[in-house]
């Protein structure tokens, strides 16, 4: 069978939703584009003869082998922050399929000692639902079912409805004991999101860590009026009292911790008339550290400023914490044998979340990182150059062959020459 290399799998889908706005991408969670993105991968399984099925929480899966116990997972996923790059979750996917096909050319994969499964993860970007990694929290129970279902995108609709179009069982939507036992180690391969491996000659970083790093709701209400008959001195506007408390942020934020960093990249003015004073305004606040201390103590600096700013300015706010995940460690032992497979890639922590930081606690996991020539993430300019990864894709080979300890025959069948996988 004739296989895609991983530039070639990107190729096939480097036009799915396309911002026809502007650069960038838009495949929000649960959406349409991600429904045909998730198509897109259970007919390149099928193609490579891999069993597949959509679990209880949207999870995509493809099994390499029966399902069994003890299995080695990879995968990403397949949705965009709005606007987003081309790489962010679609490189870890491809891959995945990319690294299949090595190991699966090599003929070692038929010697595995435990089942190998490819993941793709829903909605990890909380653009749609405001929940970040949802797929896995819902898998792991880190966020509770009823709220997981009452949660609402912007056109009202709630996740429940969508779950049950995009044809889930809101019933059976939660915590999934049995195929979580069933994951023996899960390794996420993705483009690396900072300036790590900018200034170095290696192309694969393996993760250490994800910083702790949360999300909040901040909601102002005041009184909506006419924008040219309310005198200045009678108006009780929330879009003042917000903006304030946008502009103190980066100061509250250094004056905390200088390694901190603090967020609002969501606004939301209601009604949004030009000539209406609002009567209500939220915005979206995002922040970061490796000390999960330092991460409250930010929110409490400003949540205590939004306090003031609104009692100045006559309106009410109300704060809602709607996602947080704590500092997480990727496990040493899996991180090890990581290391002994790539004794030259370095450690990185990022500032990033990722599915594999929410599997972390309940499941042996880690994450390679593949060299991102700009820097930059969760934007058009995002980059990995060609060479870069296959790179990755062998990364990704070498490591998924130690876990099914298929080391020696792929390691032998490597140093034959390329494969048919297209990855060198």
């Amino acid at each position: 069978m004739s296989t895609s290399g991983v530039v070639s799998l990107l190729r096939q889908i480097e036009g799915t939703g396309r911002d026809t706005r502007g650069p960038g991408y838009q495949r929000p969670g649960f959406s349409a584009v991600e429904r045909d993105l998730r198509d897109w991968f259970l007919a390149e399984a099928a193609r490579r003869g891999l069993d597949t099925e959509i679990d209880a929480n949207g999870i995509t899966w493809a099994w390499a082998t029966p399902p069994g116990d003890d299995a080695v997972v990879t995968g990403s996923h397949l949705d965009s922050v709005p606007g987003g790059g081309e790489f962010d979750g679609p490189l870890g996917v491809a891959s995945a399929l990319a690294a299949f096909d090595e190991l699966k050319a090599s003929g070692a994969l038929e010697k595995a000692a435990r089942p190998l499964a490819l993941a793709v993860f829903p909605e990890e970007e909380g653009s749609r639902f405001g929940v970040a990694c949802l797929g896995s929290r819902l898998l792991t129970g880190a966020i509770e079912v009823d709220r997981a279902l009452g949660l609402k995108d912007a056109a009202g609709d709630t996740f429940a409805d969508v779950a049950r179009g995009y044809g889930l069982d809101p019933e059976r939507i939660g915590r999934d004991q049995s195929r979580l036992a069933g994951i023996g180690s899960f390794i996420e391969l993705h483009v690396e999101q900072g300036i790590g491996l900018i200034n170095t000659d290696q192309a694969v970083a393996i993760g250490s860590s994800i910083i702790g790093h949360g999300r909040w709701h901040f909601a102002f209400s005041g009184q909506g009026n006419h924008a040219g008959t309310t005198p200045m001195s009678h108006r009780a506007d929330p879009v003042v009292a917000a903006s304030r408390v946008i502009g103190d942020i980066p100061t509250l934020t250094a004056a905390t911790d200088a390694g901190a960093v603090a967020t609002v990249g969501r606004t939301l003015i209601h009604p949004g008339g030009t000539n209406v004073i609002a009567s209500a305004m939220s915005f979206w606040l995002d922040i970061r550290h490796p000390d999960d201390a330092v991460v409250q103590q930010v929110l409490e600096a400003i949540s205590q400023r939004a306090e003031v700013h609104s009692a100045d300015s006559g309106v009410e706010v109300t704060i809602s914490q709607e996602s947080y995940s704590p500092t997480t460690l990727f496990t040493a032992e899996l991180n090890s044998r990581l290391t002994s497979v790539l004794p030259d890639a370095p450690l990185l922590p990022s500032g990033a979340g990722h599915d594999a930081g929410i599997l972390a606690p309940h499941v042996p996991s880690a994450m390679l990182y593949v060299r991102n020539p700009t820097g930059v993430s969760h934007a058009p300019e995002e980059a990995c150059e060609a060479d870069d990864q296959r790179a990755g894709v062998m990364a990704l080979a070498k490591v998924l062959a130690r876990e099914l300890r298929i080391e020696e025959a792929f390691a032998a069948s490597a140093a034959g020459g390329p494969t048919a996988g297209g990855a060198r």
